[in-house]
This record gives structure tokens, sequence and C-alpha cells, in this order.
């Protein structure tokens, strides 16, 4: 072993490996035994021995001194100087959400969440109680700097016990927020303390770790965001967070219903199903990081954004090295995880990010619905009116025109899909919004509207000479067909035959005999 540990003996400084402390505690034992099988006088302390030294650590073991998350922390928890907004970071945005602020007591910075009942709205209208922090769903984020000390309180306002976990924050364990396990619940009443020094950077979340199902699927959660101490490059022009959940709620109803497994309804950004999500803005050039945190009740969510590729450059365990890094259009958010994609804004447009599971681009859907694709319904349509005179029936072609049909949908229930936008209905909904990018703003705050897109680089009706000069049917006539051979199920072999190369061989040689 190459690790050594410096003792002091007879006043001679001397250097003890690994196998010497060993094979030292070897010899003392053996020495025990025999003393003890002899039956002997317990062992008196020599008065020119000097003290044995303590007990020493093995320093073999690496992953404390190797994990650089923990070089920030003294013993005594002694902690940096609070960051400053604006000085040591650039402040994150958070489209439908905000920050929570915090005032400095001796240097700590201190937080107050209050866990109490909410009432949210989804999408214009669709509105339903939940549970959330501080007036709003989820929580508001909470951002702080890497070598900062916090302290936060969490009061519980709600009707049932409680707790909060500091989701990959590395800390001590009775800060760590799981209910029995590693503190108490925080009755209806009570305010409970948290308080430890942050050790890490990077993109993490918190959330209630009591009856989970039921808490964590009325919305107590949130966003925790530690910036670097000494952050490496350039800061990003805008920073956002969002936050992926999902929810069950069934048309007409005033609650989420936590206790569903696979049928959520409702996927959102930031508690919010497009067409209420906010826009992320930001011009032309800007540096952009996306901060993604995934804490839906059980799906991993594939989020795609048009129009650029990205960069990965965290996961909640930390920073990617630039080597490890490879660009994408999608990235995906296992349940429990975060992800922080970055790139620049170098390509002005409107430009669709959502997750590309398409039924979480749904709002309300059911499942378990008949197939009416292809359907000519018109002769039920007629015997059915004779009872309700403004049945139809939906879905022969798809749902993509369910928005513009302009049908009145039950009280406190939004469309299926989407919204008008500039070119066109916009037939998707739930985890879906926009990254507005524009050569210039007034500024961040105000939606810039919709984006005019320069002349030659809007897609559009084909004109007739178009057609013809390029030789096209407007019939689709023209255009190449998959051929027969192309479209053929592959007939796989008959597992009778099988043709080994011993086989070969023998068949050849056989025919090159026979051939003789």
């Amino acid at each position: 072993m190459s690790t050594k540990i410096t003792a002091d003996a007879g006043h001679t400084q001397r250097t003890l490996t690994r196998r010497d402390v060993l094979a030292t505690s070897a010899l003392a034992g053996s020495a025990m035994l025999l003393a003890g099988r002899a039956g002997a006088q317990p062992p008196q302390p020599d008065p020119n021995q000097s003290e044995p030294a303590p007990p020493q650590p093995d320093k073999d073991f690496k992953s404390k001194e190797d994990n650089p998350a923990r070089e920030n922390v003294p013993p005594g928890h002694e902690h940096f100087p609070p960051g400053e907004p604006g000085k040591d970071y650039t402040p994150v945005v958070v489209p439908n959400g905000w920050t929570l602020p915090y005032k400095v007591v001796d240097g700590v910075k201190v937080f107050h969440l209050v866990a109490e009942e909410v009432e949210h709205e989804f999408a214009p209208g669709l509105k339903a109680t939940c549970w959330g922090y501080n007036g709003g769903v989820h929580g508001p984020v909470i951002e702080v700097v890497e070598g900062d000390r916090v302290r936060i309180f969490v009061t519980n306002k709600l009707t049932a016990p409680t707790t909060i976990h500091w989701h990959g924050v590395l800390l001590p364990s009775g800060m760590d927020g799981v209910g029995g396990l590693s503190q108490k619940a925080i009755l209806p009443g009570e305010t409970f303390m948290y308080e430890f020094t942050l050790v890490q950077h990077g993109t993490l979340m918190y959330h209630s770790h009591h009856d989970e199902m039921t808490q964590m699927g009325l919305g107590l959660t949130g966003m925790f965001v530690i910036h670097p101490r000494n952050p490496k490059g350039p800061r990003p022009d805008r920073d956002f967070v969002l936050l992926l959940h999902e929810w069950k709620i069934d048309v007409g109803a005033k609650r989420p219903d936590p206790n569903e497994m696979t049928d959520f309804n409702i996927l959102t950004f930031n508690a919010k199903a497009f067409p209420g999500t906010q826009p992320l803005i930001a011009k032309r050039g800007d540096r952009i990081r996306i901060r993604i945190g995934n804490l839906s009740a059980m799906s991993h969510h594939p989020i795609h954004l048009h129009g650029y590729y990205f960069m990965i450059t965290e996961t909640d365990g930390g920073t990617i090295p630039d080597a490890g890094q490879w660009p994408e259009t999608t990235v995906l958010l296992p349940v429990g995880s975060t992800r922080t994609v970055e790139f620049t804004a170098d390509n002005p447009g409107d430009w669709a990010m959502h997750c590309h599971m398409t039924h979480h681009l749904m709002n309300q859907m059911g499942e378990g619905l008949p197939n009416m694709i292809g359907v000519d319904t018109r002769g039920l349509d007629k015997q059915v009116r004779n009872l309700l005179p403004d049945y139809m029936a939906m879905g022969q072609t798809g749902m993509g025109d369910m928005g513009t049909m302009g049908m009145k949908v039950p009280d406190n229930s939004i469309p299926m899909l989407g919204a008008i936008g500039p070119k066109d209905e916009i037939t998707m909904g739930g985890m879906f919004t926009i990254l507005k990018v524009r050569e210039t703003l007034s500024n961040y705050d105000e939606d810039p509207g919709w984006y005019a897109d320069p002349p030659g680089t809007l897609a559009s009706l084909a004109a007739a000479e178009a057609l013809r000069q390029n030789s096209v049917a407007n019939d689709g006539s023209t255009a190449p067909r998959a051929t027969a051979e192309a479209m053929r199920s592959w007939p796989q072999a008959d597992p009778g035959r099988l043709h080994t190369p011993s086989e070969s061989h023998r068949n050849h040689g056989s025919h090159d005999g026979g051939g003789r």
C-alpha cells in the first residue's frame, strides 16, 4: 500500500505504511492470546513507554478525499459568505413560477416554506385543489450558491403530517427529511428547522417524503438550484428551470387523484399544461441553460427541442466533463432525476419544446376508447340524433380537429388539444411549451408575440407553377412508390436447414469431388 501514516515513536519520525499497521496489529493480537493461555497477570503499564497512538483512519479509503463536492465542508461546518444574485450568479428564470426570497441572519441564508392547500389553475378552464408550498404549485425554486449555509423553516398548514426531503443534496442524515427514518413527521401546525452547508453545485429538487404517493401526487414538490462558487466559463444569459409532473384529474373533478398509477391525463411544465405554459424567451446569441427535473409519479419524459441541438452538461449527480458530452435534440428525464442542457440561441423563431410521448401531449385524454379511424359514422350520427340532437361521433379522422370544432367542454375541464397559433391550430396540449428566440427584445418579461418569418422561409401551399417546374403532380401520382420488394415480409430460413461452415465445406468438397 502506498498510503502512509506518520507516527512519532520515541521522538524519531518514522513513516508507517498500512501494511505496517496491519502487521503490528496482528503481532499484538498474537501476544495477547499467548498471555491469556499462560494465565499471567494482566499486563502492567510500562512507565518508560510512551502512550500508544490513537487509532488511525484507514487512509486507503479514498472516496471522501476524491469527492470534490465535499471539499467545501471543513470540520465544524464552516461556510462561505452568502452568495449574492447578480454578483455571484445569474438568477434563474422560472416560467410560470418564482424563486423563494431569503434573508441573511448571522451569515446564514434563511428561507421559509409553508406546506398548504392551494387552488391551482393548470390552464385556462381547469382548476383543482392541490397541495403546494407558499400559495403555489409547485413550490418556489430555492436558489443558492455552493458553500452557502442555509436554514430552512418548514411550516405545516396541511391537515396531514408531512416532511420535506432535499432531493440530491449532500447533507447530514438527520436533515434528509425521510419521515420515520431520519426525522419525526412535521405535524399540522408545527414548524421544523433544517440547516446545512451546501457542499456541491447543480440542479436538484425537494419534495415531501411522507405518504409520498398522496403528497407528491397533489403537488408538494419544487426545484433546488445550487450555483457553483467558482464557475468555469461564462455565465448563461438565460438560465431556465422546468419541473415535470403528471396528474390525474377527471373531467369535472375538483382535486387530482393521487391513487392513479397509469392513466395520467394532465402533463405539465412547472405545473402548467399547454396552452397555459409560459414561453421561454431569449435573444439571438444568448447563452441558454435549461435545467429540467422530473418528479412525475410514474413516467419518464423524453423532452425534445426543435431548431437546436444542445449539450447535456449536468446530471443531478454533477457536471459531465467536456469529453463526455455530445449533441442531442432530445433529453430523457427519468423519474426522480434532473438534467441540464446548454446551447447558444443562434436560430430565431418559435420553437416547440415538448415531451415526445404522444399521449403526454394531450389534455384529459381518456383511454380504452374505440378506434374510429376510417369509420363512416354518418349513419350512426343520424340515428343517435333522434335521441340526442347534437350527437356527433368523434375521432374518425383522428383527434387533430378537436380544438377547432368549437365543442363546449364540461365544467372545469380543458380541450384535449392545444390552441390557436399564428398559422393554424396547434394540435398539442399537455407537456408542451415554446422557445421564442428573437433578434432584438425590449425586455425578457413580455411575450414578443409570434415570430414573423423572413420571406422565403415559411412552408406554404405549393403554387401551380412550382409544381409544373418540378414535375410534381398535386394528386401524388408522380411521387416514388414503395416497391413490392421493399415492403415484403422477409421469409425466414427453414430452421431445419442449418447452414454451418462445416456443411459448406463438406458440400463444397462433395461438389468438387463429384465434378472430378
